[in-house]
């Protein structure tokens, strides 16, 4: 926010700088995490993660919708944007560090329960904000899809050893600096959000209780009594302490949604995810028993 605010990062540097990101350092850095991965090996593993993954949103769509009616919310006012702004996490650029933090070993397991969140939101989140069933599946071809879905295939053959030396290392370091660089836009971003639309306490506040109180409970119901493997238990732990998706925003921009009511969800639940997220997590492994180093 400082180096928008100063002039640093600049509003024509977004594009170019999210586009290297997003079809380039976050495409590597996903390969060099899924190559190798032993847990992917098995495709119980696989077909749970990404089921997981599509039926999050469905489920927040669901608690989203039930809430915006006892808000009084209604089409036309808001009421679809309040849903998919509060119906899907930040699956990706926040919960891929924090992931790799605390379990790394889940990362790769986390990469694919993403696929599952990206075909669900490009598809459900498309057809309930656009309200039609016309879905953009060219948009699921890009960088970060193609590379997981090439990750599998590898791992499945298990070619994926083949992939050493500097491709792999340039891989690595070409991934290591996607987050950082993608936090730093997002932080931007926000600046710029800040100013889209007059706040509203019972969109903010009533968003921030779903995101970060009711859903974070229905997260870790799932993870505590679905028989799922251990590494997607830890994602799902990771996953109900994050804040509000980016994705809605640009969904809303494309859509003919309201951007500014993403937007405020967006901001608060983020700030009050610096001080939620510890007290999630920490709640939610021990009721899971699952430790944390």
């Amino acid at each position: 926010m400082v180096l928008r605010r100063t002039g640093v990062v600049r509003e024509e540097h977004d594009q170019p700088v999210m586009h290297v990101v997003f079809h380039v350092m976050y495409p590597c850095f996903l390969l060099d995490k899924i190559l190798g991965s032993s847990s992917l090996s098995s495709g119980w593993v696989v077909g749970w993660s990404f089921a997981v993954g599509f039926m999050e949103l469905l489920v927040g769509l669901a608690i989203g919708l039930a809430a915006g009616r006892l808000m009084r919310m209604e089409r036309g006012s808001g009421l679809r944007t309040f849903c998919f702004s509060v119906g899907i996490q930040n699956f990706g650029y926040t919960a891929i560090p924090v992931t790799q933090e605390l379990f790394a070993a889940a990362v790769p397991v986390l990469i694919v329960h993403n696929l599952g969140v990206e075909l669900s939101i490009w598809t459900l989140g498309v057809i309930l904000m656009a309200n039609d069933k016309q879905i953009p599946w060219k948009k699921l071809v890009n960088g970060p899809v193609v590379a997981v879905l090439l990750g599998l295939a590898l791992v499945g053959l298990r070619w994926d050893g083949w992939v050493t030396g500097p491709v792999r290392e340039s891989m690595r370091l070409l991934g290591s600096g996607a987050f950082p660089l993608a936090l730093t836009m997002t932080g931007a971003l926000m600046f710029d959000m800040m100013k889209v639309e007059k706040p509203s306490l019972r969109i903010a506040g009533g968003g921030a209780l779903l995101r970060l109180g009711l859903i974070p409970v229905v997260i870790l119901a799932f993870a505590k009594w679905l028989p799922m493997p251990l590494e997607l238990k830890q994602v799902l732990l990771v996953q109900a302490a994050m804040p509000a998706a980016m994705s809605p925003l640009l969904i809303a921009r494309l859509y003919g949604g309201r951007p500014g009511i993403a937007a405020q969800i967006i901001i608060v639940t983020t700030a009050l995810s610096l001080f939620t997220l510890p007290w999630v997590i920490n709640f939610g492994a021990r009721w899971l028993d699952i430790p944390l180093r």
